[in-house]
């Protein structure tokens, strides 16, 4: 595949997931729109493409790093849960976003 092509066809395919999810989720199936979210498409498509790319050493190690994200992504998720009833949408994603990346930060720490 063209390399000009590649990046092209990774941002139009990760976008009509995202715009997906987003249309769907404003007309209030909320349920739905977490599943197309969470659905395994994007890490899917990502990891098959990884594969086609750079084999299969490349595809498991991007499969291992995966799940070092569970556990910041639920606490992420949680604060947000949290939050939004008692404060504004932004302060709620600022402090969810915080402390998912001063999770991840602790991850890669440990990973060392």
């Amino acid at each position: 595949m063209n390399e000009i092509i590649k990046p092209l066809l990774y941002f139009v395919l990760g976008g009509a997931i995202v715009s997906l999810s987003s249309y769907v989720g404003a007309q209030g199936r909320g349920f739905l729109a977490a599943f197309i979210s969470t659905f395994p498409a994007i890490t899917g498509v990502t990891i098959i493409l990884i594969y086609l790319n750079g084999g299969t050493e490349l595809a498991v190690g991007y499969a291992r790093h995966l799940l070092w994200f569970v556990i910041p992504w639920v606490a992420y998720v949680s604060v947000l849960l949290f939050a939004l009833p008692r404060t504004n949408f932004w302060l709620a994603w600022a402090g969810a976003l915080t402390l998912y990346t001063a999770l991840i930060a602790m991850v890669k720490l440990a990973m060392r």
